[in-house]
């Protein structure tokens, strides 16, 4: 079987949305929660774009809310490919907010979806590579594989059956917490 590849535009998503008072928290602001359905929602959309079938959320890495999104804003979502593996694939997120009486806008958030394709038994499906045709592309791929690397790594470091507290006692030292053991 021959490998595929497509070019990242091929897949992008963005969305829009006027941001309503039922979306809001206890303090008037959009709940933090429905800003990350709506970039599940997307990056579910330019995953099963790509891989042409269903796919799922397996990890994401790192929500930052970088500014406050208000009631009556409209909310714009951007979501294209970063990174291709065999069955899975790394989705960049990118959140704005714009007041659209005076066209301010603020970056809400930045965040990296890992998305899994399935076939309808929940199997992992091979997926198309991606095409990167500029600096920026190569510069989202290779960022992808070193968080990778780097999330194994830590992963090994902090196992519970291999960290050493020793190693760690004296980092806790300036920190707010009182060790008792």
């Amino acid at each position: 079987m021959k490998k595929s590849f497509k070019h990242i535009k091929d897949s992008a998503v963005s969305i829009n949305e006027l941001m309503l008072p039922s979306h809001s928290n206890f303090s008037g602001k959009i709940h933090g929660g429905y800003i990350l359905s709506l970039m599940d929602q997307i990056a579910f959309a330019c995953a099963s774009k790509h891989a042409g079938c269903y796919c799922v959320t397996a990890s994401v890495n790192k929500v930052d809310f970088l500014n406050p999104v208000e009631v009556g804003e409209l909310l714009t979502l951007k979501a294209s490919i970063n990174y291709t593996g065999k069955t899975s694939m790394v989705i960049g997120l990118r959140v704005e907010s714009e007041n659209i009486i005076s066209g301010e806008k603020k970056h809400c958030n930045s965040s990296y979806f890992t998305m899994v394709a399935k076939d309808k038994n929940g199997k992992g499906v091979l997926i198309p590579g991606i095409i990167l045709t500029n600096n920026d592309e190569v510069r989202r791929f290779v960022r992808s594989i070193e968080i990778q690397k780097n999330a194994k790594k830590g992963n090994l470091l902090f196992n519970e059956n291999t960290f050493k507290i020793e190693n760690y006692l004296t980092l806790l030292e300036n920190h707010n917490t009182k060790v008792v053991l």
